[in-house]
């Protein structure tokens, strides 16, 4: 088995791409009279424009409530990619962050594709520039190249398969079941995480989630002590020593599934806490608490929260269906590229259902790694 991490030259996020600029863009509290009206007219717009609204877990819940409401869905990165490709409305609204805008026009290329803040990025996508990972690509031809979903168009044009968290396990132990050695990016923990538990031969890219890899064992220890009966909810994007003390390691959507039909009381959940809001909805007689990133240990850059999903409001979608503003525009050559990859990890998906939880971790039959 071969380790080994591309140290990319990490870059300087100022201007439009630093989380300071994304805490300045996020949208002000609002009071309950102005998140219903806001809501009412967002819903009628959607109705309107024959829109449609997918959301991820990680945008705040008034976003996620309105998904729900008006048709749309609230999903993981997978799902959402599954729901606007087949989705019949011609204009999708995908409340997220810049990937997942590109991903679903990819997808969808003759569909309208609008996002609430254009400016919303990811850590893990700035991290992986085109032309950097072109190079590391060219470095190992001999390898298959696999990225997550975290990245831009031009670096899924590169790629042999795209995953999510939710199949990067199953698809990597099917190309090590072939003989393949796998070029990995950009997340560094997540990729670690599926080596070491299926022995792949792995050349991992040094990226990381600002969310994920600011929770702390240490802090995480403690808390488990104040609360011993608690299952501890991780997601592989978070520090080997921060997994190890999980009880489920699992993709957004696979936490989700433990809360939901786990027989404990308690969880203390390792991930954005916006996803406690779903939580909460289809488990509310669970306690969820949420896993630390504060304390002597840790920057606490994101308190949990990722400030560029921070950056979607009620507001943005209005103004992405009132304006026309936000549109996603992807280089159709780029696309043509970038489909490949994406589609191969549909049709594995399709094909190997069970194949995302190939693993059992902790305390719930069939909730698998990421």
């Amino acid at each position: 088995m071969t380790e080994a991490v591309y140290d990319y030259t990490r870059q300087d996020a100022t201007g439009a791409t630093c989380t300071a600029h994304a805490w300045a863009k996020v949208p002000p509290p609002l009071t309950r009279p102005q998140r219903e009206e806001l809501k009412a007219k967002a819903a009628a717009l959607l109705k309107a424009k024959n829109a449609v609204l997918v959301a991820h877990y990680y945008v705040e819940d008034d976003l996620q409530d309105l998904a729900l409401e008006t048709g749309g869905c609230v999903a993981d990165s997978l799902e959402m990619a599954r729901f606007g490709r087949d989705h019949a409305s011609q204009t999708l609204i995908v409340a997220g962050v810049r990937f997942m805008g590109e991903s679903a026009k990819i997808l969808s290329p003759d569909k309208r594709v609008l996002m609430p803040d254009l400016d919303a990025t990811c850590s893990l996508d700035l991290g992986c520039s085109p032309d950097d990972f072109a190079a590391f690509c060219d470095a190992h031809p001999d390898r298959q190249v696999v990225v997550y979903a975290n990245t831009s168009a031009a670096v899924k044009a590169r790629a042999d398969w795209m995953v999510t968290s939710s199949c990067a396990l199953a698809i990597v132990q099917h190309l090590k079941d072939q003989g393949q050695k796998v070029l990995w990016a950009p997340d560094k923990h997540l990729g670690r995480y599926i080596q070491e538990n299926i022995g792949a031969d792995m050349l991992l890219w040094n990226g990381t989630c600002i969310v994920h890899d600011e929770f702390r064992a240490t802090e995480l220890e403690l808390l488990k002590a104040e609360y011993p009966n608690a299952m501890v909810l991780v997601h592989p994007e978070s520090p080997k020593a921060v997994v190890n003390l999980a009880d489920v390691v699992g993709s957004t959507s696979q936490m989700l599934k433990a809360v939901v039909d786990g027989a404990a009381k308690e969880y203390i959940v390792a991930t954005d806490n916006q996803i406690m809001h779903r939580m909460r909805q289809l488990a509310p007689g669970k306690t969820l608490i949420e896993a630390p990133t504060a304390g002597n240990s840790a920057t606490c850059k994101s308190c949990a929260h990722c400030p560029w999903m921070a950056m979607n409001g009620l507001q943005g979608v209005i103004d992405c269906l009132g304006r026309g503003q936000g549109e996603i525009f992807v280089d159709p050559a780029v696309a043509r590229d970038a489909v490949r990859c994406i589609d191969r990890m549909l049709d594995f998906v399709a094909k190997n259902p069970s194949a995302l939880a190939p693993r059992v971790q902790g305390m719930v039959r069939g909730i698998g790694a990421a």
